[in-house]
């Protein structure tokens, strides 16, 4: 009986395969995307605030449930962040925008494509800011800016 337990099993699971409906190795994708998570959050909670001297961390501007990481392809991912700064009129987080996207781009040992958000509800120019910080050119104007540059440098940078 235990014998044809075990062939029903394994041919089910093949049948499910074959038909599309499951894929080998499945159940190891939400591991993996949450392992990659915890990659990205890593990299950017110790980014420092620009005005503060904490990191984004210890103020909570970012906690692990900001950062979520999903699969484009089988060597690419769609990293999202959703930020919340510490105040609704925050004159300051298009700077931490910056700041994650420099980071990310910089340190992610994988490939991927990012998204940065603002928390929804947690600032009054949300929606600008969320175009600003993901806009290219934008990205790229300010950081010809040599006294931003300066100061993403100074955020981004390791502690000893």
């Amino acid at each position: 009986m235990e014998r044809v337990s075990g062939l029903l099993s394994w041919t089910l699971s093949r049948v499910l395969w074959l038909s599309g409906l499951s894929e080998p190795g499945a159940a190891r994708q939400p591991r993996i995307m949450e392992e990659k998570a915890l990659e990205v959050y890593d990299l950017i909670r110790t980014i420092r605030d620009p005005e503060k001297p904490n990191t984004l961390e210890e103020l909570e501007v970012v906690t692990e449930s900001c950062v979520e990481v999903q699969e484009i392809n089988e060597e690419d991912y769609l990293v999202i962040i959703r930020f919340t700064p510490t105040v609704p009129h925050c004159s300051l987080a298009t700077l931490i925008g910056l700041c994650l996207r420099v980071k990310l781009q910089r340190c992610l040992p994988f490939k991927h494509k990012l998204e940065i958000y603002i928390s929804e509800g947690t600032h009054s120019t949300e929606e600008d800011i969320n175009k600003q910080i993901n806009d290219k050119e934008r990205v790229a104007a300010a950081m010809e800016n040599p006294n931003l540059r300066e100061i993403v440098e100074q955020c981004v940078l390791e502690p000893d």
